[in-house]
């Protein structure tokens, strides 16, 4: 096939970079699917163009609303117009509960044995097969959770602590990018002073995001009169606060109040307790941070 000249093409390590989806996983996409059309260069190298790139894009999206990979990439080449195989047997619409037990298992495995290789290799059979929100809420903050707990119980020591807190940490890291940008809505997002756990914070930013918010993310420990400066300078939709013990918000009762008055605030995680949201005036978002951001509706 004659390569055009007239757009730009990628190696696939580019494309993935430039989409936050693993290798593997558009590999997968490729072939399961026929959802990326590369041409080769003269090397024998895959090329991919911005119309691949598109249809990646919105396999996104289709996958952040809840469709299963086949019927998302289904999806796409109809919108294209592309003629595809016959995907329901290609990967089934869900792994099946067993499998996904036993990945998560061979996940937390890998990361206690700080082996990320095979940890990245478990995350990107999950995502090729299963939505990012089933992989997230499924997978990734179970993981979490139970790490917290056995480092509190002494179980799970410092070092695997950090190891796989990294290791997850990036590959969100790499899903949030671009959070920033679009027409939509915008939600500020922070932990306050002295809490240092906000990967479940930045799990729900990375949700709302696909959900067409745009994200201002500030992260652990950030003071409120901060948070109160970007308020004013921005004018967010919503400001959301996690924090992991109440003990972390109970002393903030005032300044949270006053932050309440100026743009709707909402407060989540295990810390955000029902007496506290109601005395601030705040949202209390109780559930797991997956379903709370698909459930957001903006209203102006």
């Amino acid at each position: 096939m004659d390569i055009p000249e007239d757009r730009p093409l990628l190696r696939i390590g580019e494309l993935s970079r430039r989409l936050g989806v693993s290798d593997y996983a558009l590999r997968a996409w490729e072939s399961r699917y026929g959802l990326l059309q590369p041409v080769r260069s003269a090397g024998g190298f895959r090329l991919y163009s911005q119309a691949d790139e598109s249809r990646i894009r919105r396999m996104q999206a289709y996958l952040a609303d809840g469709l299963s990979a086949a019927e998302a990439a289904r999806t796409v080449l109809r919108d294209d117009g592309i003629a595809s195989a016959d995907l329901a047997g290609a990967a089934g619409p869900h792994l099946a509960a067993s499998t996904v037990s036993e990945l998560s298992a061979a996940f937390r495995k890998a990361l206690d044995a700080f082996d990320e290789p095979a940890a990245q290799a478990v995350l990107d059979r999950l995502v090729s097969d299963l939505s990012l929100t089933t992989v997230l809420r499924d997978v990734v903050i179970p993981y979490l959770a139970d790490l917290g707990e056995r480092w509190q119980r002494g179980t799970a020591s410092i070092a695997q602590e950090h190891f796989a807190s990294n290791v997850i940490r990036g590959r969100l890291a790499g899903l949030a990018r671009g959070w920033g940008s679009g027409p939509g809505p915008r939600a500020v997002l922070a932990c306050p002073p002295g809490e240092l756990h906000d990967m479940g914070l930045m799990i729900f930013g990375i949700v709302l995001n696909r959900n067409g918010w745009r994200i201002d993310y500030f992260g652990m420990s950030t003071p409120v009169e901060e948070l109160e400066r970007c308020v004013e300078a921005t004018r967010p939709d919503l400001v959301v606060l996690a924090a992991t013990l109440p003990e972390t918000l109970e002393p903030l009762r005032s300044e949270l109040a006053a932050l309440a008055c100026r743009a709707p605030l909402a407060l989540a995680g295990a810390g955000a307790t029902p007496e506290i949201a109601t005395a601030v005036g705040a949202r209390l978002m109780a559930g797991d941070l997956v379903t709370e951001a698909e459930q957001i509706v903006w209203s102006r």
